[in-house]
């Protein structure tokens, strides 16, 4: 791949031009906090719509917040004077940050965008022009070379990453370098690949200018670069994922038939994880006529894998096209070669017998069960952001299920899980609901349909007696025989446990 129509990039090897950018940065509160203080939130949410008008009006004056902004996020040349007084300027035109432009001008070479870390770190992410989200440029028609920056689906991956310190982490198509930004937070070690070379000079420079660690960065397709005797405690990867006719655009399309890059992504996951190690993805896969999606995605699984597997969304192939077709800025173009392609695309899926495209959450986790446990399931309803530790939790629950069987969960001790709400669902003035379901607050948002018992049972339990003890005092209420209750509920209360609502406490 050559940088043909693409802008050069600074230099990735000058840390003390980085050390310095970030101090001035910082000095001039160019952060998320002081961007948000500064535009207001109207103008803030426009930028993210990539309507620049309110931040411009917002920058029209002479401090040098305003002029970080004008410079950096709008893509506006500002006088050279303006920026000296704000950053070393003739080291980053010398660095190749910044460029030269009209009589006594200065323009950005790339984007730079604050990002406010999990625990509150002031990060920047580097991106091509015109290519982070809500930039200046608008997410039209774009080379295929451009490195985006961070967008809905790469913090959506890092909030859901189980974030435990690690030996080793693996960020597959690191793009912008968002996931390795994130891994180097906990991760003595990380590797970070991608096809695009482009991709890793611009990851190197987000990684300097956010004062982190550099990542060993590889150019090559996925798991390519990494050698055959290297395995991970934690591997990520947000890769190309779109099913499109071809491999256009290669920051978003697999360039594989149909989702058979995902496929093939989260097939070989399982041989590259370490013993308990994790390995998170978005995909996109394929609704087939006459094939069951769960278990197209359950074939995926690598053996001596648990999994997890949530489908977020569900789109016709009609929306599916149109929508990368925008994404794509096709729609402003050529009409009749706006209607090729959206041909091309809906032929491509005929002839698969596509008939949706789901997109969700992958996570394996290498166990060493001779049972491994796979979990497919649909929740397109919110959640709470991030989920890394709601995620391991899953995993840590399935090995205490795995662990005991009925007769050592009755032994067991419970404790309702926090922010855990009953609600009674029936007519107005009945005398009994119809059914009472459980709620969270917390997490999955999950709700759970129980009967009277399973109702009873978790409002209960507070650590301090077992399950059997708990059934018995609930057959003793209900006049019910003790044993056949005993017998019946560990199903209900392993659903409990697997779905986050009781928590084992001992």
């Amino acid at each position: 791949m050559t940088d043909s129509g693409l802008a050069s990039l600074p230099a990735s090897d000058r840390t003390d031009i980085a050390a310095r950018l970030r101090d001035a940065l910082l000095a001039a509160s160019f952060t998320a906090d002081g961007l948000l203080e500064l535009l207001g939130a109207p103008a803030y949410a426009a930028l993210a719509r990539s309507e620049t008008v309110p931040a411009l009006r917002a920058t029209r004056g002479d401090t040098p917040l305003e002029t970080l902004v004008r410079l950096f996020l709008l893509q506006q040349p500002v006088p050279h004077a303006r920026v000296a007084a704000v950053l070393p300027a003739e080291e980053a035109l010398e660095a190749g940050w910044l460029t030269r432009v009209g009589g006594d001008e200065v323009a950005a070479t790339v984007d730079v965008r604050p990002y406010g870390g999990p625990g509150g770190e002031d990060w920047f992410i580097v991106s091509d022009l015109g290519c982070a989200v809500g930039g200046a440029g608008g997410i039209g028609q774009r080379d295929e070379g451009v490195v985006l920056g961070v967008g809905g689906a790469s913090t959506t991956l890092a909030g859901i990453t189980v974030r435990t310190p690690v030996a080793s982490a693996l960020d597959l198509g690191t793009g912008s370098g968002i996931q390795a930004l994130h891994a180097v937070q906990h991760a003595t070690r990380v590797t970070a690949t991608d096809l695009n070379p482009r991709a890793l000079h611009i990851t190197a420079l987000t990684l300097a200018l956010s004062g982190a660690p550099a990542a060993d960065l590889r150019e090559g397709s996925l798991f390519e670069p990494v050698r055959a005797d290297e395995t991970f405690d934690l591997i990520v990867s947000n890769p190309p994922f779109v099913i499109s006719p071809g491999a256009r655009l290669t920051y978003r399309d697999g360039g594989m038939g149909g989702d058979d890059l995902c496929r093939s992504l989260v097939q070989q996951a399982g041989e590259r994880l370490n013993e308990g190690g994790f390995a998170q993805f978005l995909a996109n896969w394929q609704h087939v006529a006459g094939e069951d999606w769960q278990d197209r995605l359950r074939s995926w699984v690598p053996r001596g894998c648990d999994a997890w597997i949530v489908q977020r969304e569900v789109q016709d192939i009609t929306q599916y096209a149109e929508l990368w077709l925008r994404d794509a800025g096709d729609h402003r173009g050529d009409p009749a070669e706006y209607q090729a392609r959206y041909d091309a695309w809906l032929d491509e899926f005929e002839a698969r017998k596509v008939k949706a495209v789901g997109f969700g959450w992958i996570t394996l986790r290498r166990t060493g069960s001779a049972e491994p446990v796979v979990t497919v399931e649909e929740w397109p309803h919110p959640v709470e952001q991030p989920l890394g530790d709601t995620i391991r939790a899953h995993f840590e629950r399935l090995d205490y299920l795995r662990e005991h069987d009925d007769a050592a969960l009755l032994h067991s001790h419970f404790k309702l899980a926090a922010e855990v709400v009953q609600e009674q669902v029936g007519l107005p003035g009945a005398e009994d609901p119809e059914h009472v379901v459980l709620r969270q607050h917390r997490g999955m948002r999950r709700a759970t349909k129980v009967d009277t018992v399973g109702a009873g049972f978790a409002g209960v339990c507070d650590g301090t007696l077992s399950a059997g003890r708990i059934l018995d005092a609930i057959a003793q209420l209900m006049d019910e025989d003790p044993v056949v209750l005993r017998d019946r509920t560990p199903a209900q209360i392993r659903v409990l446990v697997e779905q986050g609502f009781l928590e084992p406490s001992r």
